[in-house]
């Protein structure tokens, strides 16, 4: 196997490190608000109203925030399954952002792409790690 030499690009994974910390800990944040917050919320649509528990979903950005900071500190490390990881993980909170569009478009919209940010970091430039 050849040994591959660390350039400039390996930044690009550290950017994807301390991207997974930044959007660990908003979704920490967002969770531990929406579960200590009201329980539900009310959205008026041409279709009528619907509820929605923010309780579950507090609890859904809770977990994710977690994993997403285990992807991070991974990462650091360098192994090739951090890296697969990472990119799963980003994909993962990428789609739940989508899901939050309606709600929050501007936020959503700079959390996916920072999402896809890290993804690119990962499969692009994260073999440089390792050197």
């Amino acid at each position: 196997m050849s040994e591959t030499t660390a350039t400039g690009w390996v930044g690009w994974a550290f950017f994807a490190s301390i991207m997974l910390f930044i959007a660990a800990a908003i979704d920490l944040f967002y969770g531990i608000m929406a579960i200590i917050g009201p329980n539900t919320a009310y959205f008026i649509s041409s279709s009528g109203a619907a509820s929605f528990n923010i309780a579950l979903w507090g609890w859904w950005s809770l977990i994710l925030g977690v994993v997403l900071l285990l992807a991070g500190v991974a990462l650091l490390r360098g192994a090739m399954w951090a890296r697969i990881f990472a990119a799963v993980v980003a994909g993962i909170s990428a789609i739940s952002h989508l899901m939050s569009l309606p709600a929050q478009p501007w936020w959503s919209i700079v959390v996916v792409a920072i999402d896809l940010l890290i993804i690119f970091a990962v499969t692009v430039h994260g073999r440089e790690l390792r050197s």
